[in-house]
């Protein structure tokens, strides 16, 4: 039976493993769709618009925001970054779920959108702090400047576990994505995500009339 895609978020302080887990998600189930971002920031070497953001102008950002086209968004050093809504919808028509990989801010105004009821959102939560730390560290990517940074956010990120549906500690990446799939594959078959649910028990009403 035909079912109504979900909006999976999935929040976690930097190196506590989401953008992780989002990849293998992907990779396990080829029809799930990551939500692309619009910002107003101009787009990068490389980059396209459609793939990695929707690049948009200052004034047609404010018109989407304005319209009500926006799940979320916010202003990050300058620059207007959010989730149109359009896309979202449409993967939900076609059954597909859309996965976010965003943070609690972003994660709460999609909740208290019109689709909120259509979430299910997920924290990842590393073992440690001193696990954390190693992990940001072991990238080689930051400075020590950057990493005490993303350190000290991490704090006020995790203070907001409380207010997603389910929270993963992430000690071991394929536990953790094993007990993700249980969730998503045990969200996905809720009552009132099969529409086609009330026509198929009335067709085997009809089998017991015609008996």
């Amino acid at each position: 039976m035909a079912r109504k895609g979900l909006l999976l978020i999935l929040s976690s302080p930097s190196g506590a493993g989401k953008s992780t887990l989002t990849r293998m998600l992907m990779g396990w189930d080829p029809t799930m769709r990551f939500s692309v971002s619009a910002t107003t920031r101009a787009p990068r070497p490389g980059e396209t618009d459609g793939r990695e953001y929707f690049f948009r102008s200052r004034a047609e950002f404010e018109a989407m925001v304005d319209q009500g086209q926006m799940l979320e968004h916010a202003e990050v050093f300058g620059n207007f970054y959010g989730t149109p809504r359009g896309p979202v919808e449409e993967n939900m028509r076609a059954g597909c779920d859309t996965v976010f990989d965003i943070d609690w801010q972003g994660g709460q105004q999609i909740r208290n959108s019109a689709l909120g009821r259509d979430v299910v959102s997920v924290f990842v939560l590393p073992p440690s702090i001193a696990e954390l730390d190693r992990r940001l560290r072991s990238r080689g990517q930051d400075s020590d400047e950057v990493i005490a940074g993303r350190m000290a956010k991490s704090r006020d990120e995790i203070s907001h576990w409380a207010e997603y549906d389910y929270v993963l500690v992430n000690e071991d990446l394929d536990t953790t994505f094993a007990r993700l799939k249980t969730i998503l594959e045990s969200e996905r078959l809720r009552r009132d995500r099969q529409p086609g649910l009330a026509d198929f028990v009335r067709g085997l009403n009809r089998e017991f009339e015609a008996r």
